[in-house]
Parts: C-alpha cells; structure tokens; sequence
C-alpha cells in the first residue's frame, strides 16, 4: 500500500467514527432513563421556539429556546438533572453540548419532547 491510500483510509475511518458518534447522539436517552431522570426531580427543559412550544409541549418543561439558552444559565439548577427537549432532538444535542461546556454534568437529550409527557 502507498502512503495515499492509507491516509485516505485513515480519514475515512475518522469520519465514519465522528458520524455515527453524533447519530448516537442525537438519539438520545431511551424512555426508560426519561422516566427515571424525572423521578430524580430532573428539569426538563424544551428548546424550539415560543411558537413551536405554544402549539403542543410536555406539561413538566420549561421553555427556553436555543437561542436564548446561553444567557438563561442561571435559571438552571445545577445540582438537578436536566432533560433537553426539542421537536425531533437535533436542536436538543445541541443544547446539551452548551450545557455541558458550560459545566453541567448531569445533562441528558431526551430527544423529541413527546418522549418527556
């Protein structure tokens, strides 16, 4: 094998790995974890917007769109779990990204926000 062929075999491999690493991802928590979590007292916290929340949204969550996520970290208790919650849980592996870089450790993608009712 020549030097090209193997490094062009190394990046695929690192780009089928960092693919299905953020499919499982955005998977998120299996229903099971969903029901545990809020037993625990977890906050569930649904991140489309004003408008997506008002036609239909779990009964437990709060509302806080992604967009404003960063500047309402402080409404967040840090020592509760958190469910984030969205309308398919692309948006919501997003925000559990932020949350965790910005030092939340107990921090959970529940996907679309039908799974938290």
């Amino acid at each position: 094998m020549n030097f090209a062929r193997i490094l062009s075999f190394i990046l695929v491999a690192f780009g089928v790995f960092f693919v299905l690493r953020m499919i499982l991802r955005m998977r998120g928590v299996a229903p099971m974890q969903v029901d545990e979590l809020k037993a625990r007292g977890a906050q569930v916290i649904d991140v489309r917007t004003s408008a997506e929340f008002a036609s239909g949204h779990a009964a437990c969550s709060k509302n806080i769109p992604l967009d404003r996520l960063q500047d309402r970290l402080g409404q967040l208790d840090r020592k509760l779990p958190i469910l984030v919650c969205c309308a398919t849980g692309s948006r919501s592996a997003f925000a559990k990204n932020l949350l965790e870089r910005a030092g939340f450790t107990d921090v959970h993608n529940a996907g679309p926000w039908q799974r938290v009712r």
